[in-house]
């Protein structure tokens, strides 16, 4: 199997036309409905403290007409910008979901004109906690930070490359970039939000010229994720067949690692998270016909060790993308799309328990605030299924926007703002003058250039 961009899996999108994106009769409809609900609404003066929905499945005190407040039984009043809240990207218009954490509804519908397939996730929803905090977002050329009360812009770097993945730290002082081909290099940049220096770039690694399976520029540094002790970041390097470890300050690398094969072909290991302990380490690989899973111990953060390796002879579903860990760190979610499941992982033991059916394809998830429940896009479907961990099983369905990918959480959501509706509307009708796309496998990045 090459490396090449002839590789369909790899590249899915390269050949498309950027206008070859189609909109359905269901959705021209319901875009209808909700420009011609929004615009009533504007004329009758809705908008905050107003009355009606953002959008389809909007709920009023969301964020598009509704009541400012929410009120708990026997609480005092919450701000309707300040509770637990899932992002979810919608690649096939433009738009992103705002999704209550705790009713399950989706509460708001935003046009962005951009999309985001791998946003930071990690430790997102505890350092998101109001309105004036950023959602960082990888997107077209690089990585973005949005508002997360206006969802305006508040910093943007580009990293010449168009295949980006990025965390926060657990301190929320840095975000670490891994810019894969053409680019190879990793990132570290500002996202203190009280420094003058917010949004800059703060160091910056030339990953070009290292060791490759395939003659490539360089590593194909693909995805990154955090240890919970804030010191070390670990990058699965796709053409380097490499599992590298950078310390974050002074940033540098730290220790390469190599992955060994399980069959006559690379290693490929793309994607990874580390459980919430700080002991394990998930990789999933791009190897084979079918993908592969790796678990590695972290007792020494610094000096990772693969413990198992698990295949679709031992229960991995088809073509491991990304993967989630639950809260007691002992169980993973493996989101494998080619068998259009998730695969259950016990860590402990390192063996595949299930497979959830997810009834379509997903690629990503992100958990809630409480980190109790894990929110899957399933893109072929429009909708997000939601896994309740404590019951192992899919306890809700979610109707969002078109091709969802992208997903992540916060303490806080976008502020009331009646012009919003008829941007979605607009949206969900295809009516946008220009929607930047975003990396990923599956068909949703139409004309995307890396």
């Amino acid at each position: 199997m090459t490396n090449s961009k002839d590789d369909p899996f790899l590249y899915p999108n390269r050949d498309r036309s950027e206008t070859a994106r189609g909109v359905s009769r269901r959705r021209m409809l319901v875009g209808s409905a909700a420009a011609g609900a929004a615009a009533t609404a504007g004329c009758a003066g809705g908008g905050e403290g107003g009355s009606g929905n953002e959008s389809e499945g909007g709920s009023e005190g969301a964020d598009g007409g509704g009541t400012a407040t929410e009120t708990d039984p026997g609480d005092a009043p919450t701000p309707a910008s300040e509770r637990p809240t899932v992002f979810v990207f919608n690649t096939g218009d433009g738009t992103v979901s705002v999704v209550d954490a705790e009713s399950d509804e989706v509460v708001g519908t935003r046009a962005l004109g951009l999309s985001s397939s791998f946003p930071s996730n990690q430790y997102n929803p505890r350092l998101t906690t109001a309105p004036e905090d950023s959602l960082w977002l990888n997107v077209g050329r690089g990585v973005r930070a949005l508002s997360v009360g206006s969802l305006a812009e508040t910093a943007a770097v580009e990293t010449e490359s168009g295949a980006n993945w990025l965390e926060r730290t657990p301190n929320g002082k840095h975000v670490v970039v891994s810019a894969r081909e053409p680019a190879h290099r990793q990132f570290r940049i500002d996202a203190d939000p009280a420094s003058e220096g917010f949004g800059e770039v703060t160091g910056d690694i030339d990953r070009t010229g290292e060791e490759t399976t395939g003659g490539q520029a360089g590593p194909g540094p693909c995805d990154v994720t955090i240890h919970p002790d804030g010191e070390f970041a670990y990058v699965p390097d796709l053409f380097g067949d490499t599992l590298t470890v950078l310390r974050i300050d002074p940033f540098e690398i730290e220790t390469q690692v190599d992955v060994e094969p399980v069959g006559a072909g690379p290693a490929r290991p793309w994607m990874g998270t580390v459980s919430p302990d700080g002991e394990t380490l998930l990789v999933e690989h791009n190897e084979g016909e079918t993908g592969t899973e790796s678990l590695w111990d972290l007792s020494d953060p610094a000096n990772p060790e693969e413990r198992v390796r698990l295949t679709g002879e031992k229960g991995l579903g088809r073509r491991p993308l990304t993967s989630e860990i639950g809260p007691d760190s002992e169980t993973g979610y493996v989101f494998t799309p080619g068998s259009d499941d998730a695969t259950v992982v016990d860590l402990v033991a390192g063996e595949v328990t299930g497979r959830l059916d997810l009834g379509g394809s997903a690629f990503v998830g992100t958990w809630d605030p409480a980190h109790a429940k894990l929110y899957v896009p399933v893109q072929t479907n429009d909708e997000v299924a939601v896994i309740d961990h404590a019951r192992g099983e899919i306890v809700e369905r979610i109707a969002v926007g078109a091709k969802p990918y992208g997903a992540t959480a916060a303490l806080a959501r976008p502020r009331p703002d009646s012009t919003a509706a008829l941007g979605a509307a607009m949206a969900q009708l295809g009516i946008w003058t220009s929607v930047e796309t975003t990396y990923c496998i599956g068909n949703c990045a139409c004309g995307h250039r890396l």
